[in-house]
């Protein structure tokens, strides 16, 4: 897939909210932030909005989304933060000037949805800490990001885990939120999982759901195809009052332990304070030892 071209000192950030509705301080924060590496920022004319639970109507964030990917002044784009609302405006989206001139698309959640159809476009884009979490994030999420966008090599590192499955692959890197990857299968977002590494994170969620979105994923072909998975931060997972009996790891194992690919759990990137970034779309390498997982971008 091809790679948006890198930015340099002097190059424009557009930050936008095509979902839920932010607060101005970590989007200043953010402006703030995205200056001190040389770049110039503007800000969507509804990103600071509000419309019920969205930042701005569809129309409004469709309007504001679309500018992003159509205005040749823009090198990237940062989406302000996830919650819901990218699926009520995939389907109206121009993409024939982003063809033209590609751009990089930042963000994580609910931005999956974009970055599925970004691919499937045929570019790359990145995975990566928003404003929201430009006060709270870690140093390796901002420097990932900065490295990401700015084109230097890096590499994310996970932990040792006694459920890895260990091994070395390389291929294309799919993926993002779990709920989002399940929500589109079947329809004309759906991954396609051929011999690619593919992504997962997830917050919030009850294991029994967790357990639902493995089964969905295994029967729709997608852990049969890839060649290496991905688990980033589960967080904030719930269970219910009768205990589900297994965690999430163990699910995970349910579903893949037979298929001889490598397995890395704990990889930091998804909801949580060292959200390193990931350029989804690339060809990756990914190996799992039993001292830890390396992913090399």
């Amino acid at each position: 897939m091809i790679a948006p071209p890198f930015l340099s000192a002097g190059d424009t950030v557009y930050l936008t909210a095509p979902a839920k509705a932010i607060e101005e301080s970590p989007v200043y924060a953010a402006k703030e932030m995205i200056e001190s590496w040389g770049l110039s920022v503007e800000i969507a004319e509804h990103c600071l909005g509000r419309y019920h639970y969205f930042s701005g109507t569809d129309q409004e964030r469709l309007a504001d989304f679309q500018k992003g990917l159509d205005a040749p002044e823009f090198a990237a784009i940062v989406c302000a933060r996830g919650g819901y609302g990218c699926v009520r405006l995939i389907e109206h989206l121009s993409w024939d000037r982003f063809r033209q001139r590609p751009k990089w698309v930042i963000g994580f959640s609910d931005i999956t949805l974009l970055h599925q159809k970004i691919q499937q476009e045929g570019f790359q884009s990145i995975h990566g800490i928003m404003p929201l979490g430009f006060t709270t994030g870690s140093e390796s999420a901002l420097s990932s990001l900065k490295k990401a966008l700015f084109g230097k090599p890096f590499a994310v590192t996970g932990p040792k885990h006694p459920l890895n499955q260990l091994g070395e692959c390389s291929g294309v890197l799919i993926g993002g939120n779990m709920t989002l990857v399940y929500s589109q299968l079947g329809t004309p977002l759906c991954c396609d999982f051929r011999d690619k590494i593919l992504f997962l994170e997830d917050v919030g969620e009850h294991l029994y759901k967790i357990d639902r979105m493995l089964y969905a994923l295994r029967m729709a072909g997608a852990f049969h195809n890839i060649k290496g998975l991905i688990l980033g931060g589960f967080t904030d997972m719930e269970d219910t009052d009768v205990p589900f009996g297994k965690t999430l790891e163990e699910l995970v194992v349910e579903q893949v332990g037979n298929l001889n690919i490598p397995v890395a759990f704990g990889v930091p990137a998804g909801h949580i304070d060292d959200n390193q970034a990931l350029i989804l779309g690339k060809s990756v390498r990914l190996t799992v030892t039993e001292q830890g997982s390396s992913l090399f971008i």
